[in-house]
């Protein structure tokens, strides 16, 4: 595996592979890697010559410096957890690297996709992100680039980014990766108390009854149904919503919209833990 820690070192590699005519995928991360990270690297490594991954922990996307100062950074680790897969490139840089002085802020327009969910109780969040993952790509400049299911709202939104610019990037939503109860895999887990992570199996469990009412309830039924589940267990809940996939506006029937997801984020023992579930999804 290549360690590049320069934006120009690493373009001059991936040109030569491009004049090759190689398929390059690119993943990035912020580090701290777990299994969900691991499966998007193995999924890319299914059609494309180069498997690129970066980790960058980006500062434009913490509205708290005290939760940047405190966001896991195990480089060592990482890069022998990459070492030991497909992964032909990692691409590490600083932020000089990444943000440049002449670097030029991306001016998008993101409608709503930003003023729901996550973007309510992380205001700027999506600004950040939309402006690195941009940026990487204009680096990378790859052919694939690979997306947990996890953070759906940050799937949404990239995937609106790419439309918005006209981008020949086809990004690939890759599927949850959950431990055996059911938790969605996150870096956050480790910070869960041993009777925390038992109530953090119950998130999985609300959404899969979602899906299983979306059958027979209407919307507002099935909402209340998980809302009440998850206060039955005490679990504090900063929201549970059914929205349209694509606008992440929220549906009041299911006949509305073709592609339907079931968003939620709870909090145990402080800790924020994102999940979702494809309710309905009809692809022409």
């Amino acid at each position: 595996m290549y360690i590049f820690k320069r934006v120009s070192d690493l373009q001059n590699y991936l040109k030569q592979k491009q004049f090759e005519e190689k398929k390059i995928g690119f993943v990035p991360t912020m580090g701290a890697l777990h299994l969900g990270h691991l499966t998007l690297l193995n999924e890319a490594s299914l059609v494309n010559d180069i498997i690129v991954c970066s980790i960058f922990i980006n500062p434009r996307q913490f509205e708290d410096t005290k939760d940047l100062l405190n966001y896991p950074n195990p480089i060592e680790s990482d890069i022998e957890k990459l070492e030991n897969l497909n992964c032909t490139v990692l691409f590490l840089p600083d932020n000089n690297e990444v943000y440049p002085c002449d670097h030029n802020m991306l001016n998008l327009d993101l409608g709503k996709l930003d003023k729901t969910m996550e973007g309510l109780h992380r205001p700027g969040h999506f600004k950040g992100v939309v402006e690195v993952v941009h940026r990487l790509l204009d680096i990378v400049n790859p052919d694939n680039l690979y997306m947990g299911q996890k953070d759906y709202q940050q799937f949404a939104i990239i995937k609106h980014m790419l439309k918005m610019i006209q981008s020949n990037v086809k990004i690939i939503r890759v599927p949850i990766v959950r431990e055996p109860d059911g938790l969605a895999m996150s870096s956050r887990n480790i910070r869960l108390s041993i009777e925390g992570r038992k109530k953090a199996s119950l998130i999985s469990t609300s959404l899969l009854q979602a899906k299983e009412d979306a059958n027979t309830l209407n919307v507002a039924a099935v909402k209340e149904n998980a809302i009440n589940f998850l206060n039955t267990h005490n679990i504090e809940i900063d929201y549970f919503e059914i929205v349209d996939g694509n606008t992440l506006q929220t549906i009041e029937s299911f006949n509305q919209s073709d592609y339907v997801t079931a968003c939620t984020t709870v909090r145990i023992d402080g800790v924020r833990l994102l999940d979702n579930i494809i309710i309905k999804e009809i692809v022409d």
